[in-house]
């Protein structure tokens, strides 16, 4: 298995395809946004892609970069092409309590899209304190709304109660919203998509159990991320219909 430091001197994908498919991507978001709305927040997810590509997709005006694993964002957010940039980085993977203090280390880090659990809510609030950090850390709730053992996230039902725990025991963490992953492959002519719709159920029993109304849906991917606004997604996660398809043998 390679090293994180070899993926990021991977061979680049051209920097033309890169712009002309965030573009795309952007225009589908504003074309999909209802009149009067504001236009989602696009997360260009680049896990397994090199510095390169992140700093084409910079240069075409993308700000906030999604990445699943915490060792190979620490090593992207130092790499001398990105480093200096004013680049918002989410962790969208699944996190281990034991790789909280790398990523509250990250200068950049803007968003933790994927707490599903008090214990880690805990350590990720401990973690920003020693850190030193600023400002609080923006945190999303992860929701498991299609129950699949192979998906992380809170139960449903578990939503409210891990939402106070934040706003009243987290100081140094902000929640900003709910995100889920889903099952992929949903069948739009057969109806909604139920995991947004199980989103949007818990961000309501949330907001009027905290009286937070300003709550982000964080849903949809490259797959889906048209019909995930459509429902109500303020923050989509659209990675390789940017980059391309990532090659996996790399990691």
């Amino acid at each position: 298995m390679a090293a994180y430091g070899d993926v990021a001197t991977a061979p680049a994908t051209a920097g033309l395809d890169i712009a002309k498919s965030l573009q795309s991507v952007m225009d589908n978001v504003r074309k999909a946004t209802d009149t009067g709305q504001p236009v989602p927040r696009v997360v260009a997810v680049s896990k397994i892609k090199p510095a390169e590509d992140v700093l084409t997709a910079y240069n075409a005006g993308q700000r906030h970069f999604g990445e699943n694993y915490v060792p190979e964002l620490n090593e992207k957010a130092s790499n001398v092409l990105l480093r200096d940039l004013d680049i918002k980085w989410h962790f969208i993977g699944h996190l281990q309590s034991n790789k909280c203090k790398m990523l509250c280390s990250i200068p950049n880090i803007w968003m933790v899209e994927s707490v599903d659990s008090e214990r880690l809510a805990t350590v990720l609030n401990t973690q920003v304190q020693r850190a030193e950090v600023p400002t609080q850390l923006r945190v999303m709730i992860q929701v498991n709304t299609s129950g699949e053992d192979t998906k992380s996230g809170c139960h449903p039902d578990a939503c409210l109660q891990l939402a106070n725990h934040v706003i009243s025991t987290c100081p140094h963490l902000q929640l900003c919203g709910l995100m889920t992953i889903g099952k992929t492959g949903h069948d739009y002519s057969r109806g909604p998509n139920p995991d947004f719709e199980c989103l949007i159920r818990c961000r309501n029993i949330v907001a009027k159990g905290t009286g937070r109304n300003d709550l982000d849906l964080s849903m949809g991917m490259s797959s889906d991320y048209v019909e995930a606004i459509k429902a109500g997604s303020t923050n989509v996660r659209v990675g390789s219909i940017i980059f391309g398809e990532r090659d996996y043998s790399k990691k």
